[in-house]
Order: C-alpha cells, then structure tokens, then sequence
C-alpha cells in the first residue's frame, strides 16, 4: 500500500470544487507540488487530465489520487468524508497508464510534438471528408480512408471518445490500442483495428490544402496537418490512485455491460 509523507493539493476552479476546497485544506499541511510525492486532485475527469499533462510537460511525475467533484468522473475516486481522505489514500490501489506521444508536421513544415493520455483524434476542419492514408509499423494498411476522421486511443481512453464512434472498450492491462475511424465512407466495412501497444501509427493527409485536417491530442488541438505519427511513451508513465473497489479497470469492464 501507498505511503506519502508530502502531499500537494490542487482543486479546479469549479463552483463545487471550490467550496469544498476549504474543507480539503484542513485535512493536513499540504506542500507546494514540486515539494510532494503525491497530488491530491479536486474536480473532474476534465481537470484530472489537465493537472496529468502539467506534470508531463514539467517532468516531474508523481502519484494522482482524484476526487470526483465533477461529472461523470471516470478517472476519479467518490467523493466521502474528507476526513477520512488520508487514510483512502494509505490504502488506495496504484495503477499505471502510458500516454501516447505524437509528432505533427503542419503543412507549412513546422513540426509539433504532444502527449496523450486518453486519445489523438484526426477531424476534418471543413464540409469536405477527409482523405487519409493510414500506416502501421512502416506498412500502408489503407492508402486512403475517407471519412470524418480516424483516431488512437489507449486503454484509459478507450472508454471516452472512442467508445462513442463505436471503437471496442480495452481493459488496462491489454498493452493495445484502438485505431477506430470516424464515420467512415471508404472503405464501407473497415470498422477499425486492435493493435500491440509496441505498435508505430502513422497518418498522411491526401489533398491536404483541399480537405484540411486538425488533430486533437486530448486537449490541444493543431489544425491543418499533413501528417502524424504516432506510439506509446514509455518513459512517461502516469500513476493514479484509486480506492480499493473503485479502481478503473473494474469501471472499464462495469462499462460493457451497460445496457
């Protein structure tokens, strides 16, 4: 089980998060972030991501035990008793999730690198479908892809966006990814693929200055790129906190079977 001497608090700047903000602060002497050896996190999936990706760019990476004063929640624990929160925390589980890194050259040659932890979406900016060539590990696999887009999720993420373009849930622990298009014209009956994590993807725009893409990496978007690749970072592994019973993997399979 977990053991922190040192933890840094960060709430998000919603309205829920904010008035229990002051309860949290009571609980024990918070310490800077750069100082700690654990993030407690208040909000929202949407402000769990953002405070992950602020240690990936940092560097510094370190346990994140979420409290869910959001919505849905997802990537957080429920929110209970805060005086209780230290003793969650001793007795949370770990569980460790990859980001995928992704390297994006514009169509004026800049080239631009991002992390992501849920998915890297591929969006057709105009009325006009995209037209995408589709590589994996140096081999075309569909030279060209019409569709709306076409995007990479991993487990974590597999649930999110994914899931709603009709991608398959993947359990945490599969090493897989899910490369699932987005409103496919051509060709008619491809439906996606399910690929070792090891896996190198790459994206080369067709007609890219007549049918413009963006590409969104959780939250960061970039428009009108001419191609992308794409793999696991293996040196960037996140850690979250969950408490026992309540860990993501049982959500990701809990979610299968919603009717």
């Amino acid at each position: 089980m977990p053991q922190f001497n040192r933890l840094a608090l960060v709430v998000s700047d919603s309205e829920r998060a904010q008035d229990a903000a002051a309860i949290f602060a009571e609980i024990t002497d918070w310490v800077p972030l750069e100082d700690a050896e654990a993030v407690v996190v208040i909000g929202g999936d949407g402000f769990m991501l953002q405070s992950l990706h602020t240690m990936l760019d940092s560097g510094r990476i370190i346990p994140a035990y979420g409290v869910n004063l959001g919505t849905v929640g997802f990537l957080m624990n429920r929110h209970r008793a805060p005086d209780k929160l230290l003793g969650r925390i001793a007795r949370s589980r770990s569980l460790n999730i990859a980001p995928i890194k992704m390297e994006a050259i514009t169509q004026d040659g800049e080239c631009h690198r991002f992390c992501a932890i849920n998915e890297i979406s591929l969006l057709r900016e105009t009325r006009q479908t995209a037209k995408i060539e589709v590589s994996v590990d140096g081999k075309v696999r569909i030279p060209e892809l019409v569709c709306d887009g076409v995007l990479v999720a991993t487990p974590a993420g597999s649930t999110a966006y994914n899931l709603s373009a009709d991608g398959p849930i993947l359990p945490l622990d599969s090493q897989l990814l899910a490369l699932t298009p987005i409103s496919p014209f051509r060709p008619r009956r491809w439906h996606g693929a399910i690929l070792p994590d090891r896996s190198k993807i790459e994206f080369r725009v067709r007609e890219a200055d007549k049918r413009p893409i963006s590409v969104v990496a959780d939250q960061k978007e970039l428009r009108n790129v001419a191609s992308i690749s794409l793999e696991i970072a293996r040196d960037a592994e996140l850690t979250l906190l969950f408490d026992p019973g309540h860990a993501l993997d049982e959500r990701i399979v809990a979610e299968q079977f919603l009717v």
